[in-house]
């Protein structure tokens, strides 16, 4: 496993549509090894490829319930509706308010090629759409409501008890 370089706002990476992944090979697991262990160094709750400079349909999410990695992930449902502050590895220090579906329906495989479905609720929905709006060139900011600043983060986080992992220098 190895350390990948965040790409960051303003590459043009971030913009485009990522391509479907056709093999599942040795190739595949050590980008999602590695992706992993990125987004955990970097102490995020997900990571999608394009993130780490690869325009593929891979995604890891760990919301502190155990690594799920999507590859080729499909929203094939929607409902309800959620409001709540996201920031991203690739704006760092930056935070907005964004409206997400609470429950989302996922359709994607697993590093060996097989089919399965998962469903998010609240927190994992939001980490899923993040995620997923990465591989089609979308970035949070986007989507936000609004852009806040650091100390409505703090103000939103102890109201809500949401933990923030802050990118370590």
């Amino acid at each position: 496993m190895a350390l990948r370089s965040i790409v960051t706002e303003g590459d043009e990476i971030l913009r485009k549509k990522c391509r479907e992944i056709t093999d599942y090979n040795e190739k595949l697991w050590t980008l999602l090894d590695d992706m992993a262990q990125t987004m955990y160094n970097a102490e995020g709750v997900g990571l999608a490829a394009p993130q780490v400079g690869l325009l593929r349909r891979v995604v890891v999410i760990d919301i502190g319930e155990g690594l799920i990695e999507l590859i080729n992930p499909v929203i094939v449902s929607k409902s309800g509706s959620q409001v709540g502050q996201e920031g991203c590895l690739s704006c760092p220090g930056e935070w907005g308010i964004v409206e997400r579906p609470s429950t989302v329906k996922v359709e994607a495989f697993n590093r060996n090629g097989e089919k399965f479905e998962l469903e998010g609720h609240e927190l994992l929905a939001r980490a899923l759409c993040h995620e997923l709006d990465h591989l089609d060139g979308t970035i949070f900011k986007d989507v936000a409501i609004k852009m806040i600043d650091n100390e409505e983060v703090t103000a939103n986080s102890q109201k809500r008890k949401i933990r923030i992992r802050p990118k370590k220098d």
